[in-house]
């Protein structure tokens, strides 16, 4: 009898080990992806693609205000003199210097101002800058917005820096040994006008790569020429799209040419052209946006889904 209890129990014993080894092991499975072999699913590519410009479009506008307290590449084109001159700009900015901090408040009204690069603003964005100008190793900016929106999405900055991070080495001319590079920080929500709201964070290195240009950059001493710059990207993002649901990005050598405008009517609309940005949603296949090799200057590039790959066109 008492040999049975023994084995009896031993039985027991093992069983219980079997579930809880088995319980452990279903714990530790991967998550399964909540997607189908022909997903196609591109609006959460445009979420990501509207975050990214938007914030893209802030960092330049801070660019030029604080190179030459203006936005002339952004105002409408019906409102640009010789030379470039505003003679009746829609987007006011204001410079003010406080504690050796300048601060540039941009004004695009309330019944909305359309600029070069199509998008019809309203709002404010106050950028306040330490360490001279943008071109300045060393320099850094916040960004502040006051009822900003976008081609009817309204956009709130929660958070958003840039600094220089060239080395203070650089030379006061041009310069062909080192670019010119900056960190980029943001953390804004778009609430869209048919409805959801995106999240979207990023942490990004930006850089010169014409430094050695001396038609873009002209020394410390002088403003950069941004109609002639080109630019390169680097770094990672993520968020939430419309539909609630998370995802993180890759962003590797995106380029984006300030002399490439593909729409003659929108001057001031630069696609991005070369490079590549790895969208991973949270349970579906990622999606591969491939904007080519930096040559070709149009809205289109190449969106991968599992092996599929489809044409993709930049709004």
């Amino acid at each position: 009898m008492k040999t049975l209890k023994i084995t009896t129990l031993f039985a027991l014993m093992l069983t219980l080990g079997i579930v809880s080894i088995s319980s452990c092991k279903k714990k530790t499975e991967e998550p399964v992806v909540t997607t189908t072999p022909d997903d196609d699913e591109q609006t959460s590519v445009d979420d990501n693609a509207m975050a990214e410009n938007t914030v893209n479009d802030m960092e330049a506008m801070g660019s030029q205000v604080s190179e030459s307290s203006n936005l002339s590449t952004f105002k409408g084109s019906s409102e640009q003199g010789s030379a470039g001159i505003d003679l009746a700009p829609c987007a006011i900015v204001t410079a003010s210097t406080v504690s050796g901090s300048k601060s540039y408040t941009v004004d695009f009204g309330t019944t909305g101002c359309l600029g070069t690069d199509g998008r019809t603003r309203t709002g404010k964005l106050i950028f306040a800058g330490t360490g001279g100008a943008y071109r300045n190793p060393g320099f850094a900016m916040t960004v502040v917005s006051q009822n900003y929106v976008v081609d009817g999405h309204t956009v709130t900055i929660n958070n958003k820096t840039i600094a220089n991070t060239t080395p203070s080495t650089i030379a006061t001319g041009t310069n062909p040994g080192t670019n010119l590079t900056w960190a980029i920080t943001a953390t804004v929500t778009i609430q869209k006008s048919g409805g959801g709201t995106i999240s979207w964070y990023c942490n990004r290195t930006k850089e010169l790569m014409n430094t050695s240009d001396p038609n873009c950059y002209k020394g410390q001493s002088a403003a950069i020429d941004w109609t002639k710059a080109k630019v390169k990207i680097n770094g990672t993002a993520g968020g939430t799209n419309a539909s609630s649901e998370s995802y993180s990005v890759v962003a590797t050598n995106l380029i984006r040419d300030f002399g490439c405008f593909p729409d003659v009517n929108r001057p001031h609309r630069h696609p991005f052209i070369g490079g590549t940005i790895l969208y991973t949603p949270a349970k579906r296949f990622p999606r591969l946006i491939d904007y080519g090799n930096g040559t070709d200057c149009d809205f289109n590039a190449t969106l991968t889904i599992n092996g599929k790959s489809y044409a993709y066109t930049m709004k």
